[in-house]
């Protein structure tokens, strides 16, 4: 039986089951009745299904153990959609408003937050640390919309991102304790590379890492996680970014590892690193080193200062030392594709390119 044929199985078994009022006990009792001459391996396969669906994220829960499954996006009603190895397709599963409806209530409920016209949108974290995004009526035309971006750092060695000179170089400037970024767009393996660069750490050095999702597994003996907080079902008990990070400064760091920066949190990086705080990793989001220069000088003057610019250019010019760039090859392929050194500003100086070997 193919594969598509044992989906639509699953979803016949489970409705059955929730029509009876029936639970895990049954499952077997009805896919007797519904398909009495399957196999051994399908009948296998086809309980695992539907056990799925009574219980965790019902319908999508096989997708949160496919190791090769990135990304898992639902646009409402309808298909649902993956992201495997890189690439986008359509997952064989399907789920109508009811199941939706449900699926959104297990994936709130636990983290304590709602959805609601009020505020029709709710970011949180999975179990397995896996990031989630609802965005509900009346913004979501078509919704509720899912995106679960999965905890999965497939590559955490350097040498999966390219050549041995480009591990060495790497692997150098962080015993060296360089502040480097790294730069690059969507699901490029930013996160990835960030955690294999400090891996390279010295395992004497204390660590501190703040992350507004906790995503990084570092296999190092002296780690504190720091994780944000939006705000409760009150409004209230927000931690942002700046003030794990103001409190860091306070926790004898040796190294701070920043999952991202993203927000006024930019400032308060850049003035720790022109004050002796060296070694720092992080990630932007950006096209390019110079675009992401640009962006952490943005960031930087989001946080109401009132620097001028060229100030600000020059304080990211000092704290700041190199650059990685990261993207995907056409074959959905991460890899490193520049290294630079800052040097003053939004100057850069290559040390090393994707065409090197």
């Amino acid at each position: 039986m193919a594969d598509t044929q044992i989906i639509e199985l699953a979803a016949t078994v489970h409705g059955d089951l929730l029509d009876q009022g029936a639970g895990t006990a049954e499952i077997a009792t009805t896919i007797a009745r519904h398909a009495p001459l399957l196999g051994a391996h399908e009948r296998e396969s086809l309980h695992r299904q539907v056990s799925a669906r009574l219980a965790g994220l019902g319908p999508i829960e096989p997708f949160l153990c496919d190791p090769e499954i990135s990304e898992i996006m639902i646009n409402g009603p309808g298909a649902v959609w993956v992201e495997r190895r890189g690439r986008i397709e359509r997952s064989g599963v399907a789920l109508n408003e009811a199941e939706l409806g449900l699926l959104v209530e297990r994936i709130v409920a636990p983290i304590g937050r709602i959805v609601d016209p009020r505020k029709p949108w709710v970011d949180g974290r999975l179990t397995d640390g896996s990031r989630v995004n609802i965005v509900a009526a009346p913004v979501a035309m078509d919704g509720p919309y899912v995106t679960i971006r999965r905890f999965v750092l497939r590559s955490e060695n350097v040498a999966d991102f390219g050549p041995q000179r480009m591990v060495a170089l790497l692997t150098k400037l962080v015993t060296l304790k360089r502040n480097i970024v790294v730069s690059g767009g969507t699901g490029v393996g930013k996160t990835s590379l960030l955690n294999a660069l400090a891996a390279h750490i010295n395992p004497e050095e204390r660590m501190i890492t703040i992350e507004d999702a906790a995503e990084l597994r570092l296999q190092h003996p002296h780690v504190v996680r720091l994780e944000a907080r939006s705000a409760g079902i009150e409004g209230v008990g927000a931690v942002e970014i700046r003030d794990l990070l103001r409190n860091a400064l306070r926790m004898r760091p040796d190294r701070i590892v920043l999952g991202e920066v993203r927000g006024p949190e930019a400032l308060d990086l850049v003035a720790a690193l022109n004050t002796g705080h060296s070694g720092c990793l992080s990630t932007i989001h950006a096209n390019s080193p110079t675009d992401a220069l640009r962006r952490l000088a943005s960031l930087v003057m989001s946080a109401g200062t009132g620097l001028p610019h060229d100030a600000i250019r020059a304080q990211i010019g000092s704290a700041l030392d190199i650059v990685v760039q990261v993207d995907r090859s056409p074959s959905g392929e991460r890899k490193v594709v520049a290294v630079v050194e800052v040097t003053e500003g939004e100057k850069v100086r290559p040390l090393w390119c994707g065409g090197d070997r």
